[in-house]
């Protein structure tokens, strides 16, 4: 069976900027050693600071949450196009290099492309083991829906029987999250989403309240899940019992339980499915192995992807998402080896 085109990712286009920083330079802006923002103001002078302190030793890699997700996906699946990714990016070098590097990986891509604004970047202060992700959009910010709705776009959804967005686009366009969902509904067809971080289920409930109907798979981490269940009053802070509350919330395909993932760092992974929680122990690796933890969780759902859209068994999908993430701990960003 090809998988060409079988896995759609929509999200927000990155570039990642990589630095080893001190825990006074994430004091100086008010930053958590490992935490994901949205860059405001104050945050504005970070992306020139390091562009230029030669100290900082600035590496370079795609990045954003669906992309990485993808790209691990890819990377597993092997077959050229066997996914697809949509999101905006600007005119400029930046942008140039994005989509050289999905074409270098075999992704296809469909990227609208804003004249005025460039490409967002996202800055990954390290600190030892943590890092804190300092996101600024700008042309991934300006995606609009008619751009999905052209039938070159269009066609890449048609073309694909899973769809994964992070819930970080809950913030650029989820009318575009609605629109993929009620084209799964319609065609019995997986649509999945993650939590993504805290400040989602906080500062963008409502659209998040819309798109979860839609969505057969529900990912995210421990953090995630908890501020979840506070923001949505599930009045329990038991990752088993969100998990199985998620799963029982109202959902627009009938024909497909909800499956709710929930990692958790170096503890296990709880995975509630068919209605009952079961635990998955993530694969030993010592703190001195560990390089960066940027990536790790959309390894992981890029590993358990790359299984599950080949119909195989949640073990054999958990196992391989764990390996996904386990890989992805040993080096710097989200980067894949070579295929020997």
């Amino acid at each position: 069976m090809t998988s060409k085109g079988l896995l759609y990712g929509m999200g927000n286009p990155l570039l990642d900027m990589t630095a080893v920083v001190d825990e006074a330079y994430l004091q100086k802006y008010d930053l958590q050693p490992n935490n994901a923002i949205l860059a405001e103001d104050k945050h504005r002078p970070i992306y020139d600071e390091l562009l230029q302190n030669d100290n900082y030793k600035i590496s370079y890699s795609p990045g954003g949450a669906t992309q990485n997700t993808l790209r691990v996906a890819q990377w597993y699946l092997r077959e050229p196009e066997s996914t697809s990714f949509v999101g905006c990016i600007g005119q400029d070098t930046f942008g140039d290099k994005l989509k050289a590097c999905m074409k270098k990986e075999d992704i296809r891509t469909s990227y609208l492309v804003d004249p005025e604004k460039p490409t967002g970047v996202c800055a990954v202060l390290i600190t030892g083991g943590n890092r804190s992700l300092v996101t600024r959009l700008d042309a991934a910010n300006e995606y609009k829906i008619a751009h999905l709705v052209l039938p070159a776009t269009w066609s890449l959804v048609t073309d694909a029987r899973f769809y994964y967005i992070a819930g970080y686009f809950l913030t650029v366009s989820p009318d575009s999250m609605i629109e993929i969902g009620e084209h799964a509904v319609s065609t019995n067809k997986c649509f999945s989403m993650n939590l993504s971080a805290p400040f989602l289920s906080q500062f963008f409930k409502e659209p998040m309240k819309k798109v979860l109907p839609y969505c057969d798979i529900v990912f995210g981490n421990e953090d995630e899940a908890r501020a979840f269940a506070k923001d949505f009053d599930l009045n329990t802070k038991d990752l088993h019992e969100i998990a199985k509350k998620v799963a029982n919330m109202p959902k627009k395909n009938s024909k497909r339980s909800r499956i709710v993932i929930f990692t958790q760092g170096a503890s296990p992974a709880v995975v509630f499915k068919d209605n009952q929680a079961k635990e998955y122990p993530v694969l030993p690796i010592s703190a001195e192995n560990i390089v960066d933890t940027n990536g790790a969780g959309d390894a992981f759902v890029g590993g358990f992807l790359a299984e599950y859209v080949l119909d195989k068994d949640i073990e054999t999908c958990v196992t391989n998402g764990m390996h996904a993430a386990h890989m992805n701990l040993q080096v710097s960003g989200c980067s894949l080896p070579e295929h020997q």
